[in-house]
């Protein structure tokens, strides 16, 4: 299955997915785009030999034809798969159209829990004692598709946003990865009874 990433920022869960599935069991990361032209997640991917891209706000009078521009880079690489991996931008109607099913996002939260750009002050401040990170489907909403993965921690002293992210960090750098592998070998489908729940063969 060809991958393409989409980051904003640094990429470590980009580097996951180079360092734990690029090149094994039927996935190659073809692609890595980004909104900011000085993303270091692009330094990652050329680094590893991934074709870059960046598609700037400012170069199209709106996200829409951005979003286009985008999807048929993507498509022209091949891409079957897009990840969204610390990508700061909502993607238009259009491009999940052109990817039916085939974008993920990985979420620092137990969704439906603490969704949108700021979970984990989110979380803090509500006083939460659980913790933890969610794989999902994208769709329209914001941070509102169908669950593949999650994982949770108890961190029952938490204070500041920034031990939290540590502790959360290592868990989406295997779930991330581990979604990707399940989905090149076919193993996601979804409850024909409920398209909210996604069945994973094990």
């Amino acid at each position: 299955m060809n991958v393409a990433v989409l980051a904003s920022g640094t990429g470590t869960n980009l580097q996951a997915l180079l360092d734990r599935v690029h090149g094994r069991d039927g996935v190659e990361i073809v692609a890595v785009a980004s909104d900011k032209p000085d993303a270091p997640a692009l330094d990652r991917a050329r680094r590893a030999g991934v074709a870059t891209a960046s598609f700037l706000a400012a170069d199209y009078p709106r996200r829409p034809a951005r979003d286009r521009a985008m999807a048929d880079w993507l498509i022209g690489g091949g891409v079957e798969l897009v990840v969204l991996a610390g990508y700061m931008q909502l993607l238009s109607a259009e491009f999940l159209e052109r990817f039916p099913d085939r974008v993920i996002n990985v979420h620092p939260a137990l969704l439906p829990a603490f969704p949108g750009l700021r979970p984990v002050d989110d979380a803090l401040a509500y006083g939460v004692k659980v913790f933890g990170v969610t794989v999902h489907f994208v769709d329209g909403g914001v941070d509102s598709g169908p669950v593949i993965l999650q994982r949770a921690v108890e961190l029952p002293d938490a204070r500041d946003p920034a031990s939290v992210l540590d502790r959360l960090h290592p868990i989406e750098h295997e779930l991330l990865p581990e979604a990707v592998r399940l989905l090149a070998r076919g193993a996601v489908s979804f409850d024909p009874a409920n398209r909210r729940r996604v069945v994973i063969e094990r």
